[in-house]
């Protein structure tokens, strides 16, 4: 992992070992203040391309563009730009410093704007993954269960609850929480009594649950309305 790590921290210093040798054989250390601030302005472009990859956390994307991709083409922008502005080494600072803060400050609207919206997409995923769970759980333990079920009439009955069950929304709703609490804990309940060899006592637990989940459904739906 060391090597790994020293491997990548030689190939992000490439670009930035090559650019200053041509920079100074070629320019010298004498230059007016327009080329000093398009050299800074490529650090910078080129830094924020390094640092990119710390700051992602999602997937999302504003006007199509993932975060990396928008450091990317503000960094190809800027490098552009700013070697125009060396190359032509105006003698006054005001169009480069203008010019090359515009593309910086556009890129920082863009690149914060996607963060914002990655940090949306981060915490409606962590407040879906507890009602994705509610499904997975509840469906694989009655599934488990329907395979060591012998009895047709038994099995018949639990099979209908897991149907009710797998198909029912990922999505829930606070106001749900002790229904589908209520629902995992009778679904422990109801393995108990197949394991104890309950038919009579299992039978009426799947009418019930099934019940229970279709209400739990039937009241989803209805706040999803409010």
């Amino acid at each position: 992992m060391k090597k790994i790590n020293a491997l990548w921290i030689v190939l992000n210093s490439i670009f930035l070992i090559v650019f200053n040798a041509l920079f100074f054989v070629l320019g010298g250390t004498d230059h007016n203040a327009s080329v000093w601030l398009s050299y800074g302005f490529i650090h910078f472009a080129y830094m924020m391309l390094l640092v990119t990859p710390k700051l992602i956390s999602g997937s999302a994307a504003v006007l199509g563009f993932s975060i990396f991709s928008i450091s990317t083409t503000y960094f190809l922008i800027e490098f552009v730009t700013g070697m125009i502005f060396i190359l032509l080494s105006l003698e006054g600072y005001k169009v480069a410093l203008l010019v090359q803060l515009c593309i910086a400050g556009l890129y920082g609207i863009i690149l914060v704007s996607n963060m914002i919206a990655n940090e949306r997409t981060a915490e409606a995923e962590e407040k879906r993954q507890p009602r994705i769970t509610y499904i997975k759980d509840a469906s694989a333990k009655l599934k488990d269960l329907l395979e060591g079920i012998g009895d047709k009439e038994v099995r018949k009955k639990v099979e209908r609850v897991y149907d009710a069950l797998y198909s029912s929304p990922v999505k829930s709703h606070p106001d749900l929480a002790k229904m589908e609490n209520n629902i995992l804990m009778s679904i422990k309940e109801l393995e108990t009594l197949l394991l104890a060899g309950e038919k009579n006592g299992v039978i009426p637990l799947a009418n019930s649950l099934l019940v229970e989940v279709n209400k739990r459904n039937s009241r989803l739906k209805t706040l999803g309305n409010l």
